[in-house]
């Protein structure tokens, strides 16, 4: 029975000190689901069948990228990262999409 009692203090105290670390390092927390968020939109860029859907997955990594740069201190290349590609190049690559959209099949009542 005491070795029962010693593995459950053991593991009491293990989760103990992952607390402690844990909220001793809340941007390394944050960093990681931030990275996980940009894994997964990473590959909804390149998995989803809708074009336009993909555009805005490629504004949420670069989203998650300038965020990034502000965990690193680089407070400029992330106001640039912002601006640049989340607020030009994605609405550019959006309204090229939208614009350039062809119908592949036709519709019912055309003679064409």
């Amino acid at each position: 029975m005491s070795a029962i009692m010693e593995f459950a203090d053991a593991m009491w105290n293990g989760a103990i000190d992952f607390g402690n670390y844990v909220l001793g390092n809340l941007d390394l927390v944050a960093f990681l689901i931030l990275s996980a968020i940009a894994i997964l939109a990473a590959l909804y860029v390149v998995t989803d069948k809708e074009v336009v859907h993909s555009a805005f997955y490629l504004a949420l990594v670069f989203l998650c990228i300038g965020f990034v740069y502000l965990f690193l201190e680089a407070e400029f290349m992330a106001v640039v990262q912002l601006l640049v590609y989340v607020g030009a190049i994605t609405i550019l690559f959006a309204f090229s999409i939208m614009l350039t959209r062809r119908y592949i099949m036709k519709k019912g009542g055309d003679s064409e």
